[in-house]
């Protein structure tokens, strides 16, 4: 599109414009010169300013040009182009008018990108208007102000000649206030692909049509049987409603001959979306999805419109090659990741749309190579690299544009995409001048290079990997277009990887300090790797005790895939919160099997268990698991038969199960106490439990003098009953003897002394009282004795333990 320059801020004298406007007509009069007493050489010098004014004028007015049918005319058509011009000058234009022109035809590729460079009218360069009639007219054109134009003109009016491309342009003339004569104003340029006749031999052409997206889903599951998967939002909806891009891609290449290049991410992201599906919000919690029918509409689409196809499938989630080649290589297992993302990428395509995909070729980000590139991509079993030409750039000096195949060496070939094909569709394809410019562009770049050589070539065109909906649309009009040509014929990526290579064309794969630094700004740094595989060692140590690992390993394998994707290219920060968020939520799976703290122990006997309870809040259960638990006094307090005792575990789903440990002890005084858990392969699994045994039992020696007391005691209470049974035998014999011995006394007054005789008659009962012992009740009433007699036993094992 002409770009704008006002030039009407200052006014040119009176014989100034007066030698802009005789100049051009009279360059050769030398009457002029001596008329105007200037040298012969004036009239040149005029005729040169003359055409500097002219081409400075010609940025005077914006000339749009929105639309050009058809885009390849041939015989018997009528060529429309339609657009609109703006006056972005500050004088008013009059008796304007727009009309065509079509230059001769251009010879090379070069020539193409140097006329669609040019924005200003250049007098000599650009041909005469075609015809006084084919043109549209505007009696004023004011100031800021837009008008729209349309002119039809029959092809045989064009006067085009051979096959070839012909430079077309579109110019306003017309005169403003302070230049009162037809001047070019303003113009566009654009390319009219000339072929009429079927081409003798026609370009091969590969066109690959990428369906991939960024990273959508999260790592996160449900805990049901169908493992409800959980999306970062709800963007994939909108690429897959109706006017999306996914959608607008799937529509429009279902009518062109192409390459279908799948992330298979995308088809499980969308696969994943069919049924119940929930989104993350910002706050941690999710909701349920709404958009099953989308999903399913777009997949049943898709599998019918790639039955019978080109297919190719990239390593699951498109992983970022030049990335891994460049900062991850080095970090143990990334290449690994590699290897699982390229094998499971088949089965993913074939099980979800039921094609068996090619898996052969890795795709650097814009087709960018270096050494380290090519030998990372081709690790995980592809044999083709797709590279770009201004990558691997041409140095043998060909006047014609090779074959995309190339060997590179050890049995690896590069697929050179053309970067000016590749390329044409970037930027804002939502303007129709715009998209307009680029189908007219491309048409005639691939024209050209059909014109180069007799002999036909294979070219190949990789598009960026996810255009908008508006280049989606921009590129099917000119792949169509290019489709229903005489030129060029449609090819698969496997048959041009196989095609016969260009022996002149370059094998070498330039150095790594070609690397463009734009692209190797945008690339994973190291410590995004290192993240990632810290992920993987954690994902490693969990799997070993689940019973159902495929619920986990799944999910959170191709979850660590997606923290390797392409998409992250230039979103560092949300790329860092993805892996993060993998790993965090990792760690709370792996926390729900953990030891439950234990508070202090009490240990009164020799020897006693210790229960130390291990949870279980996963839905499936745990194996492989092995409770140790450790005396960090191991001469005061032993578990087991040594420092420490081990015990396999086993716990089924949301359940709980209490291990008991024997201990002994082997002196008083506290123990701390480690309880922590093992994979079978010793690796420590969550985090310890410490707690510590007060030890109370006694020493030997202590029992010693325990048991010398405990005998003294009992002989003392031996030599107490035998001394009762002594005291209670004499009073036994006295009573039996006092009625025989005893005399009755008399008072003075003749009375009786009843003293003796009251002793005398209480002598049997004194004697039963003797009998039962000085410690029996005296009454039936009078309670038990308060203490039991004391053992002197030790205590047994499996004595209660006070937490």
């Amino acid at each position: 599109m002409a770009e704008a320059a006002d030039f009407q801020g200052t006014s040119p004298s009176p014989a100034r414009r007066w030698l802009r406007r005789s100049g051009a007509l009279l360059a050769g009069a030398p009457l002029l010169a001596g008329l105007l007493q200037l040298p012969l050489s004036a009239p040149a010098e005029a005729v040169q300013k003359a055409s500097a004014a002219q081409a400075a004028g010609s940025g005077t007015v914006d000339v749009s040009l929105d639309s050009l049918t058809p885009s390849v005319p041939t015989d018997g058509d009528t060529v429309t182009v339609s657009g609109s011009v703006t006056n972005k000058g500050k004088q008013k234009i009059t008796d304007a008018h727009v009309g065509l022109r079509v230059g001769p035809s251009l010879t090379s590729r070069s020539a193409i990108d140097t006329a669609a460079r040019r924005t200003s009218f250049q007098p000599g360069l650009d041909a005469a208007e075609v015809g006084g009639k084919y043109v549209a007219k505007f009696s004023e054109l004011a100031a800021g102000v837009s008008q729209r134009f349309s002119i039809s003109v029959p092809v045989k009016e064009l006067d085009l000649g051979d096959d070839g491309v012909y430079q077309l342009a579109v110019s306003l003339t017309g005169r403003t206030a302070a230049q009162q004569w037809d001047q070019v104003l303003g113009i566009e340029r654009t390319f009219l692909p000339w072929q009429p006749e079927a081409a003798d031999t026609k370009t091969r052409t590969t066109y690959l049509w990428p369906l991939i997206s960024t990273v959508h889903l999260t790592a996160e599951t449900g805990s049901d049987e169908q493992q409800t998967r959980v999306f970062k939002n709800d963007e994939l909806a909108k690429e897959l409603s109706p006017g999306g891009r996914l959608d607008q891609m799937l529509s429009l290449g279902s009518d062109l001959d192409v390459t279908w290049v799948l992330d298979p991410d995308l088809l499980a992201s969308v696969d994943a979306m069919r049924d119940s599906y929930r989104i993350q919000g910002p706050d941690g919690t999710t909701t349920a999805g709404k958009n099953q029918a989308v999903a399913r509409a777009w997949l049943d689409k898709l599998e019918k419109t790639v039955q019978d196809k080109k297919v190719v499938a990239l390593p699951f989630a498109d992983p970022d090659l030049a990335s891994l080649a460049h900062n991850g290589k080095d970090v143990t297992g990334s290449l690994s990741h590699l290897k699982e993302a390229t094998d499971v990428a088949a089965s993913t395509v074939d099980t979800i749309l039921h094609v068996k995909p090619s898996t052969e070729f890795a795709w650097p980000a814009d087709g960018a190579v270096d050494p380290s590139i090519v030998k990372v991509a081709t690790s995980a079993g592809a044999d083709t690299v797709i590279a770009r030409s201004d990558s691997m750039r041409e140095t043998g000096g060909l006047l014609y544009t090779p074959s995309a195949a190339r060997p590179i060496g050890g049995g690896t070939t590069a697929v050179v995409a053309d970067a000016r094909l590749s390329t044409q569709f970037q930027g804002d394809m939502t303007k129709a001048a715009n998209s307009t410019l680029a189908i007219q562009e491309f048409l005639a770049q691939s024209l050209m290079i059909n014109l180069q050589e007799d002999e036909q070539r294979s070219i190949v065109v990789a598009p960026q990997r996810m255009p908008s909906a508006s280049q989606a649309q921009t590129m099917a009009q000119a792949l169509k277009a290019l489709q229903e040509g005489n030129w060029s014929e449609s090819q698969g990526l496997t048959a041009a990887a196989k095609a016969k290579p260009d022996p002149a064309a370059t094998t070498k794969v330039p150095s790594a300090s070609a690397y463009p630094s734009s692209l190797r700004k945008q690339e994973l740094p190291r410590s995004a790797f290192e993240r990632i595989q810290a992920t993987q060692t954690k994902l490693d140590n969990f799997q070993v005790i689940l019973t159902d690992k495929s619920r986990v390993a799944t999910p959170f394998g191709r979850a660590i895939d997606r923290g390797m994707s392409t998409s992250w290219r230039g979103r560092p920060a949300e790329a860092a919160t993805f892996r993060v968020g993998v790993e965090a939520y990792l760690n709370n799976l792996t926390g729900l099997v953990r030891l439950i703290d234990k508070s202090d122990a009490k240990l009164s006997g020799r020897s006693a268990t210790i229960p130390v309870t291990v949870q279980n809040n996963l839905v499936q259960g745990v194996d492989n698991l092995v409770l140790r638990l450790t005396s960090k006094k191991p001469n005061r307090l032993k578990i087991g038969n040594g420092p420490y005792y081990e015990q396999p575990i086993k716990v089924a789903g949301e359940h709980s199960q209490s291990v008991k440990f024997t201990t002994s002890a082997e002196a008083n005084g506290p123990v701390m106490v480690v309880a922590q858990l093992y994979t079978a392969d010793g690796q420590a699994y969550g985090p310890e439990v410490t707690f510590e045994v007060k030890v109370t039992e006694f020493t030997p020696t202590v029992m010693l003098v325990i048991g010398g007391g405990v005998l003294l005691l009992v002989l003392a209470g031996f030599r107490m009953y035998t001394q009762r049974k002594r005291a209670a035998a004499r009073q036994a014999e006295e009573a039996q003897d006092g009625p025989e011995d005893e005399a009755v006394n008399k008072d003075a007054d003749g009375t009786v002394d009843t003293e003796d005789t009251e002793d005398s008659a209480k002598g049997p009962e004194r004697e039963s009282e003797a009998e039962s012992g000085a410690d029996d009740p005296e009454h039936p009433s009078d309670p038990t004795p308060d203490t039991a007699p004391e053992s002197a036993d030790p205590s047994g094992t499996g004595e209660r333990v006070d937490r």
